[in-house]
């Protein structure tokens, strides 16, 4: 990795612990810290989802404008603004407008950074460089978590605004350390800042590929991502009487999957049609929904429903792990030159929609619907593996599998005249 590279990935790992280091235990703090209630603290959440929805459209177009770097870095300084104000928000019309502020800022650095890793990777490097981000978003989520569980104390309010205080901190110590990147010199599209914001989505809504990738992309995460802390744990608790801390579990094997298998899948899936990969996930997170479906629905002892449980989140992690070094360059792949920022707030607008509507529609169903719920999704699995198959169909070789572009560049290099093994017979 270069200078560039380290940056970025430090940048990665400090968002997601300001991230992880806040965010669950928002409704804790707003209904009964603050006392504003249950209903102000669901909205705050809602207020989360909405603003990266209203920002996300907007953000590729100023990526492929501006750049990634400066667009970053406003990011940054708004959700600073939006944590610091957090916790010093005592009514319910402050909290709300600290948390647009926070949840806006922290939607557009994903794409701000993962355009950051397209720019400063090649084709050979950039799954390495997304696998990498996937693994220190994970970790710094996990740990994040954890000293912001150990900092907080529900009798004062002290606690939360300084761990409000830390989080905005850790942004602004961003801020510096990513006005250091130098970023190489983007390429440009003639004729691109003339272009409006309508025609750039119209040329993204006409890459067929690009829109079948969008619709997988909409149920891996509705599928997956949208059921962990919203049905899948209302089902375990509800169907299957999993206790908080096997759920607990549960989500440190998920993590403890990704952290253990990352590497080691990112040798195997490097030589594989990312379709395959992707459709091979589908069939992993069917296999996980099936335990699911034992731990609740089985006769089995307590104990073996909770081992079905935790496998399930640790199938999902895995799954996980194949995908972080294969969709993330693909959307890299599909765009046209210039355009990486545009497609990459595009795939983060449909990963936020997901993630809007997935506990929106798991919630009810994993608590009250418990058969239908394990069907419903297992039949979303074996979806994701049918989408990812007719996705490989319009792909190019090279961009189904980038691996072919070395060894045949390899093969030309060796296939020279004076070389009397590659003659022609």
């Amino acid at each position: 990795m270069g200078a560039a590279m380290r940056r970025i990935h430090v940048g990665n790992a400090l968002s997601a612990f300001g991230l992880g280091f806040t965010v669950p235990y928002l409704y804790v703090y707003v209904a009964q810290v603050r006392g504003l209630g249950a209903v102000t603290a669901g909205l705050v959440l809602a207020v989360f989802a909405v603003a990266a929805l209203v920002v996300l459209p907007f953000a590729g177009r100023a990526i492929v404008r501006r750049g990634p770097l400066p667009v970053l870095l406003a990011a940054l300084v708004t959700a600073a603004v939006g944590a610091l104000s957090l916790g010093l928000a005592g009514n319910a019309t402050a909290v709300l407008l600290s948390a647009a502020a926070l949840g806006a800022g922290q939607a557009v650095m994903q794409p701000a950074l993962a355009t950051m890793i397209v720019d400063c990777s090649t084709a050979e490097t950039r799954s390495r460089a997304f696998a990498m981000q996937f693994f220190l978003q994970n970790l710094g989520l996990g740990v994040g978590g954890l000293i912001g569980g150990h900092l907080v104390d529900t009798t004062r309010v002290s606690s939360f605004t300084l761990l409000f205080a830390i989080e905005a901190a850790i942004f602004l110590l961003l801020v510096v350390v990513m006005a250091t990147v130098r970023m190489p010199r983007s390429p440009r599209i003639e004729g691109a800042p003339g272009q409006s914001a309508k025609g750039s989505w119209k040329q993204l809504l006409g890459n067929r590929a690009m829109v079948q990738l969008s619709v997988l992309g909409f149920v891996l995460f509705f599928a997956c991502y949208g059921q962990f802390e919203g049905g899948l744990a209302a089902y375990g608790v509800e169907a299957a009487g999993i206790s908080t801390s096997a759920l607990g579990t549960a989500l440190a094997a998920n993590t403890a999957m990704i952290v253990v298998a990352q590497f080691a899948v990112l040798r195997f899936v490097e030589r594989r049609r990312r379709s395959r990969v992707i459709a091979a996930v589908g069939l992993i997170w069917a296999v996980a929904w099936i335990a699911a479906g034992y731990a609740g629905l089985g006769h089995g002892s307590q104990e073996m429903a909770t081992a079905a449980f935790v496998s399930t989140y640790a199938l999902f992690g895995l799954g996980e792990a194949m995908l972080s070094p294969t969709v993330a360059p693909l959307v890299a792949d599909l765009a046209p030159t210039g355009l990486a920022g545009q497609y990459n707030s595009a795939f983060a607008l449909v990963k936020q929609l997901a993630l809007a509507v997935g506990p929106a529609i798991g919630g009810p169903m994993g608590a009250a619907l418990h058969a239908p719920y394990i069907v419903t999704f297992l039949l979303f699995s074996l979806g994701i593996t049918y989408l990812a198959l007719r996705l490989g169909r319009r792909l190019t070789p090279v961009q189904d599998q980038p691996s072919l572009a070395r060894s045949r560049v390899v093969a030309t290099g060796a296939a020279t005249p004076a070389d009397p093994a590659h003659a022609p017979a």
